[in-house]
């Protein structure tokens, strides 16, 4: 291995990466890169479930509450952006903990995202429009005939994912998936996957009890605060969109309740889908994880 090392920690939301990252890193002496694109967002803390005071006190965190949800940033930002924070950390540290349920963020960091343009702002009001107008159907209809490739593999209930296809397939001329190269980009660094997995029936016990004390940790005030700006691409996510839906007055309460636990549920199944694909994870549950010392003496004898 060589000297300097990036422990990546994954795995779905309600998991418990965030309290196993900062028990990790505490033993590393190291500080932690959140790869968790929701948190990155000051405004938004309650619903993207964002590490307590108390859990920021005890390691040092770096992107969290980076961003204001009216800021562009991209997952082509972050790359440069976290590849620089770690250029500046190995100064001092041989080791860094990143964690997140981010898939795309975290591959940018691990492997490098392709270099893709941004959209103009007629553009993306352009898409904005036919979204909020049409809804996701329109979008995917779009993107059927203008990237038959990316259409038949992309997540087609995402609307970022659709958007930002369809942002550069108008903005180049040319489709998605030709631009997309996926060769991975050589780091200087060695890189050890820990993934954390849960029985389903447990995993989605412990997304509805969080959802639960998230509203009564006042999320349902934080929401109201953010509704003014909903129609910001920040704010169309799990445990927002749902609850602007019943401030609309076009839902129940109890409705939006239940909707943010089947959507947090479903995310929880996309982000697996993501994982399982990358075969340098080592899994654990969150009961079965050998002491730090041998752990690390795993990764070391692969």
């Amino acid at each position: 291995m060589s000297k300097k090392t990036v422990y990546f920690v994954v795995g779905p939301t309600a998991v418990g990466k965030t309290a196993f990252a900062i028990q990790l890193a505490k033993f590393l002496s190291t500080e932690i890169i959140s790869a968790d694109s929701r948190q990155f967002y000051r405004e938004m803390n309650i619903g993207t479930a964002t590490p307590s005071k108390a859990e920021l006190a005890e390691v040092k965190h770096h992107f969290i509450g980076n961003l204001s949800i009216h800021d562009n940033y991209n997952v082509s930002s972050f790359e440069q952006d976290a590849l620089s924070l770690l250029e500046k950390l190995f100064v001092e540290k041989d080791t860094v903990v990143v964690v997140g349920g981010s898939g795309l963020y975290l591959d940018a960091l691990a492997y490098g995202i392709d270099d893709l343009p941004d959209a103009s702002e007629e553009v993306r009001m352009q898409l904005k429009r036919l979204y909020d107008n049409e809804g996701i159907e329109a979008l995917q209809n779009r993107l059927e005939k203008l990237d038959p490739d990316f259409y038949a593999q992309v997540d087609k209930q995402n609307p970022k994912r659709l958007l930002r296809a369809l942002e550069v397939c108008l903005t180049t001329g040319k489709p998605y998936s030709d631009l997309r190269i996926g060769q991975k980009k050589k780091r200087d660094f060695t890189i050890c996957w820990i993934g954390l997995e849960q029985d389903r029936m447990l995993l989605n016990d412990k997304i509805n009890l969080r959802v639960d004390q998230m509203i009564e940790k006042g999320l349902l005030d934080e929401v109201k605060q953010l509704y003014p700006y909903k129609d910001l691409n920040a704010l169309n996510t799990v445990g927002y969109k749902e609850f602007f839906q019943w401030l609309d007055g076009q839902e129940s309460f109890d409705w939006a309740v239940d909707k943010v636990k089947t959507n947090s549920r479903r995310y929880a199944k996309r982000q697996m889908t993501w994982f399982r694909k990358n075969e340098d994870i080592q899994w654990f549950t969150p009961e079965n994880i050998p002491e730090f010392s041998i752990l690390l003496k795993h990764f070391e004898t692969r």
